[in-house]
């Protein structure tokens, strides 16, 4: 791999930690997030059980998107990507700048609808990596074997 495909590959893996570290706080938390408790003006412990479990139930499923997706990307970086397919190169932040998308729409409407200010910093930041990475894999072909993809 040259020095842009190394780069574009640093790119995706740091996204891909960020998509996993999202996946965990969601998926193993036993109770909504602090800006949550915002969101709905009230607390944990002062919402139904019917809610609590509607919420978690969101969060882990979430969560549970988030980690197979950067499961999936990390095998698609470990091998189709290091050996130059092309497309691993579209199909790498693909996947990720889709659930990113999504998560800061969703994010984008809590904070329009109520007075919580969800914790954009995250996907965005990963989103950006996956950008970048995209923009560095599709620049000069760095000796790539191009029949591999």
């Amino acid at each position: 791999m040259g020095t842009r495909m190394k780069a574009a590959f640093a790119c995706h893996v740091l996204a891909n930690l960020i998509l996993m570290g999202f996946g965990f706080v969601y998926l193993l938390r036993s109770e909504f997030m602090p800006y949550h408790a915002v969101a709905v003006g009230m607390p944990w412990d002062e919402l139904g059980t019917g809610v609590r479990v509607l919420i978690l139930g969101l969060m882990r499923a979430l969560g549970g998107a988030c980690l197979a997706i950067a499961v999936l990307e990390f095998a698609v970086l470990a091998v189709p990507f290091r050996q130059g397919a092309v497309w691993a190169r579209w199909a790498i932040p693909a996947g990720g700048l889709v659930i990113t998308a999504a998560a800061l729409y969703a994010m984008a409407y809590v904070a329009a609808n109520t007075p919580a200010t969800p914790p954009w910093i995250g996907p965005a930041a990963g989103g950006v990596l996956l950008l970048i990475g995209l923009v560095l894999s599709l620049g000069r072909r760095d000796g790539l074997n191009e029949n591999t993809g």
